[in-house]
């Protein structure tokens, strides 16, 4: 009898053990931030800009383009433009209050470029949070997935992801502006969104990044929270899920030019090609973790669209 309650309640105890392994994200505590100051051009207002980026507390030379530092896994929407020879900045992401630490804030706000006192370029930016990095210096303003190299090595596989989120949305329109183009009203509502992609990759000859999906999580922040969301979860489901009732359009595989794109081994940035559905039971070589306070794409949004994050963590 003893042995037999002995046994269970170990069981019980493993069982609770096994449950509770979190991973915390390297730097997913946002409690340490690099600054840049980048000084922009004299033609678009010569303004010194501080960008912020998620690593060990130091400085970065803001005349260099930015490299992730410190073993940081993380890239954001905070670029450092130079399009013919003019320095230009955005920054949509902040370090912010949370406790008694700091955490991430993700903004959607309008990027003015003034040449002589005059506004002729007006962009809508969003923030956005990555496991990968931005490839700096941006030099124009198509296709800017293709300025970002998403995901990093990884071959776990973790049940869930989970972190302490705040979000605001002020309900004004959605508009698509590029800076380009007149601005268009967009249907539906605005939502903060957090996407979580596993991938089993390869390259072929020509450089060509190939994928299947190992494992989906992706969930939409829709309703304003007047206090923090504390340790949320969010379930990664495994295998073929296009047959399940929780199955979106947001989940679909992705591919092309309006997908992903990744370093290769080459130093080039290309789309992520993803061609089908891995077995349930496969083991991942990426990881693609992204936050962003908008959805919908590159230069769509609603004006004030907010969205805080804190303690990342992957669940086992």
């Amino acid at each position: 009898m003893f042995n037999k309650l002995a046994l269970t309640t170990f069981c019980g105890l493993f069982a609770v053990s096994v449950l509770a392994q979190e991973e915390l994200v390297k730097f997913g505590n946002f409690d340490s931030w690099i600054t840049r100051s980048v000084k922009e051009s004299l033609l678009v207002g010569g303004k010194t800009q501080t960008l912020y980026e998620i690593g060990p507390k130091g400085t970065f030379d803001g005349a260099r383009a930015y490299t992730n530092q410190g073993g940081s896994p993380w890239g954001n929407s905070n670029i450092y433009a130079k399009v013919a020879g003019v320095v230009k900045t955005n920054v949509s992401v902040f370090p912010d209050a949370h406790g008694s630490g700091q955490c991430a804030k993700l903004y959607t706000h309008l990027v003015s470029c003034k040449a002589i006192g005059v506004v002729n370029i007006s962009a809508l930016a969003s923030g956005s949070i990555f496991l990968g990095n931005i490839i700096e210096p941006i030099t124009g303003t198509s296709n800017p997935m293709s300025k970002m190299s998403l995901g990093i090595p990884f071959t776990k596989r973790p049940k869930a992801v989970k972190f302490d989120y705040k979000f605001y949305s002020p309900g004004g329109e959605r508009i698509r502006e590029t800076g380009f183009s007149k601005r268009q009203k967009v249907s539906g509502k605005d939502m903060g969104q957090v996407i979580c992609l596993l991938q089993k990759r390869w390259e072929d000859a020509d450089g060509n990044i190939h994928a299947l999906r190992v494992g989906t999580m992706h969930n939409y922040f829709s309703q304003n929270t007047s206090d923090w969301k504390e340790a949320q979860t969010f379930t990664i489901h495994y295998g073929d899920i296009t047959g399940e009732s929780y199955f979106q359009n947001s989940m679909k595989l992705m591919s092309g030019v309006n997908g992903f794109y990744a370093l290769n081994s080459k130093g080039k940035n290309v789309p992520i090609q993803e061609e089908g559905w891995a077995d349930a039971d496969e083991t991942p070589t990426h990881i693609i973790l992204k936050f962003d306070s908008s959805h919908g794409g590159a230069y769509v949004g609603t004006i004030g669209n907010t969205l805080w994050l804190d303690n990342v963590k992957l669940v086992y």
